[in-house]
């Protein structure tokens, strides 16, 4: 057998840091980048005892739009549940999280339907081998923590890859937290299984494992393509699949056991005694009409205006869409303008990204009715392509009027006959030998002296004039 007679199943669950100013239940600063130990911390996130927890109401809030954002059901009586495990990085013995009632509950965002949303508290951080010793981090302690589940409807890594991309955008879209799987704030986890497509008395699914540290959508994919492999090959050589946790190594590409899997009520879910039921519909601020206020454009919505408005090809929706920045940026340059759109599309993302890199510098170097005049002028054919790359390298360098930089530049485009005539006979009178060439059909004579044309004139010489007069002198 091979893979092709295997269908893999794969249902992923998505934890997300959300951006608040406080922590879920305490008012610690939630600081994703602050590197010292132990500073944003209480007795409440530290799990004293007899501390009370306080629910954030931003928390929740993020949660109800991403729910409206995906079309998932909210639910009217939510509440909080008492997760108990013992691990360091959580010392009261257990994690406020939500277990029967989650706040969202079905969805499909990127084809891909989900199962439910809810919220918790995320844990300590833990940090191993450090001057030989297991140290925890509190700052992370009590952060709020978004769960999203999908069904078991992906089978392949590319949806899978495709999908947590999509989350991650439509999180950075509606202010609910940066995702950078990189840092931490977001951490992807797999549950993948195999089953023969050639038993007919096989089950839909076969034994699933859950692969837990990735941290790049890189390493999602490569996992997840490892996983299958490993189960197929387990399975053809007559062993049986483990349903385990197991965890991702980044320098093997392979995956490795960590522990046998825990089941629902392993954890002893109860509901938490110290946090109020709630009923969604009794707080204005919760209600869809007040959320929707709050929410900007979704990711997949400015797809298609993008397509619509500027027809655009799938690789510049992707630029625009995934760097909102950028995109907000080309919007701002062709407001009102639409005959330089195509102009703006093609010199942003095939030039003007690429100095900007160079440089290290943001998009809004040069203004966007700095960046406006600048397309105007060559839609006006007042400056050439190769007068325009290099009148956009000087404004990235010191932004400015582009007709100033240009005219003390000598980059706009020289139309006057009389000079262009003087300077193609001068170059033609030097080459007689690629005149000859040129009369007996040979093309790329007339493409070389077109060429001298441009360098003698730094490139301002208007290409269409320049070629109309070289035929006229060559005869």
């Amino acid at each position: 057998m091979n893979d092709k007679d295997y269908i893999a199943t794969i249902g992923l669950e998505i934890h997300a840091e959300l951006k608040t100013s406080s922590k879920m239940f305490c008012s610690c600063k939630n600081d994703p980048d602050e590197e010292r130990p132990n500073v944003n911390v209480c007795p409440i996130c530290m799990g004293h005892p007899g501390t009370l927890p306080v629910l954030n109401k931003q928390a929740i809030k993020h949660v109800l739009k991403i729910g409206h954002a995906i079309g998932g059901t909210i639910a009217d009586f939510t509440e909080w549940d008492r997760k108990n495990y013992f691990y360091p990085d959580i010392p009261k013995g257990y994690q406020i999280s939500q277990y029967k009632y989650p706040l969202v509950s079905g969805g499909n965002l990127a084809g891909i339907d989900l199962t439910r949303i809810h919220l918790e508290e995320d844990t300590a951080q833990s940090t191993h081998d450090t001057h030989h010793k297991s140290l925890i981090n509190f700052n992370r302690s009590s952060v709020p923590l978004m769960e999203l589940v999908t069904e078991p409807v992906i089978h392949d890594a590319e949806t899978a890859v495709k999908f947590a991309k999509e989350l991650q955008l439509l999180l950075r879209y509606l202010g609910a937290g940066e995702a950078n799987l990189e840092k931490g704030e977001m951490r992807v986890e797999a549950n993948i299984s195999v089953a023969s497509l050639a038993n007919t008395e096989a089950k839909k699914f076969g034994t699933k494992t859950e692969v837990k540290n990735l941290n790049s959508f890189k390493a999602v994919e490569k996992a997840i393509v490892f996983e299958i492999s490993r189960q197929i090959e387990l399975i053809e050589n007559g062993g049986k699949v483990q349903q385990e946790t197991r965890g991702w190594d980044e320098n093997s590409g392979t995956t490795y056991s960590q522990r046998l899997k825990e089941s629902s009520h392993d954890y002893r879910y109860f509901p938490e005694p110290d946090l109020p039921k709630l009923k969604i519909s009794e707080v204005a601020e919760f209600s869809k009409e007040e959320l929707t206020k709050e929410t900007s454009e979704l990711p997949w919505i400015k797809r298609e205006r993008l397509v619509k408005d500027f027809i655009m090809t799938e690789k510049e929706v992707a630029v625009f869409v995934e760097s909102p920045e950028v995109g907000n940026y080309f919007e701002e340059v062709v407001k009102g303008e639409s005959e330089i759109a195509k102009l703006s599309i093609n010199y942003i993302l095939t030039d003007y990204l690429g100095l900007l890199k160079k440089e290290g510098k943001g998009v809004e170097t040069i203004s966007t009715k700095n960046f406006s005049k600048l397309m105007k002028m060559i839609e006006a054919k007042k400056l050439s392509s190769r007068g325009a790359k290099d009148a956009m390298a000087l404004m990235v360098k010191e932004d400015g009027d582009p007709e100033i930089i240009a005219e003390k530049n000598g980059l706009i485009q020289k139309s006057d006959e009389g000079e262009i005539k003087k300077i193609v006979t001068e170059i033609v009178s030097k080459n007689p030998t690629v005149v000859t060439d040129y009369k007996n059909g040979k093309e790329a004579a007339l493409q070389f002296f077109i060429g001298q044309g441009m360098k003698a004139t730094k490139g301002s010489a208007n290409p269409e004039l320049l070629k109309k007069i070289l035929l006229e002198v060559i005869g």
